[in-house]
């Protein structure tokens, strides 16, 4: 897959989440895929994204840096959000907080079959 094709299902991937779109998500999603090294499989990531809508009602995904090397994407996103309580084990309780989350995709064909994400927990720290 070439490098232009797999950013344009990344970007439609971000989109996606950011319709709450989840029964397009097996479009971007493979059914056994790995979130940080466990098999969670894409019921678990639709539960994982839903869930992370539910604490964060304003979530939002804005790519601020995208490298793509097929098979892989590296993209650093940020978000500027109010989780409505306590988030990362932190007691966000509402405040808004800004934040990035650096986050490496590994592809099979045209669709996510791994995820390893970090997020900036320090940035959130210090806000609070």
């Amino acid at each position: 897959m070439g490098e232009s094709n797999l950013s344009g299902i990344y970007r439609r991937y971000i989109a996606c989440l950011n319709k709450q779109d989840w029964s397009q998500l097996g479009d971007f999603v493979g059914g056994d895929v790995r979130y940080n090294g466990e098999r969670i499989g894409l019921s678990g990531y639709r539960e994982m994204l839903e869930r992370d809508f539910r604490e964060i009602p304003d979530l939002r995904f804005e790519i601020r840096l995208l490298i793509c090397e097929p098979p892989h994407i590296a993209s650093r996103l940020h978000f500027d959000c109010t989780p409505i309580g306590t988030f990362l084990g932190l007691p966000v309780q509402g405040k808004r907080v800004k934040f990035a989350e650096n986050v490496f995709y590994e592809f099979g064909g045209d669709k996510i079959q791994q995820v390893w994400s970090v997020i900036d927990k320090s940035a959130i720290e210090s806000q609070l």
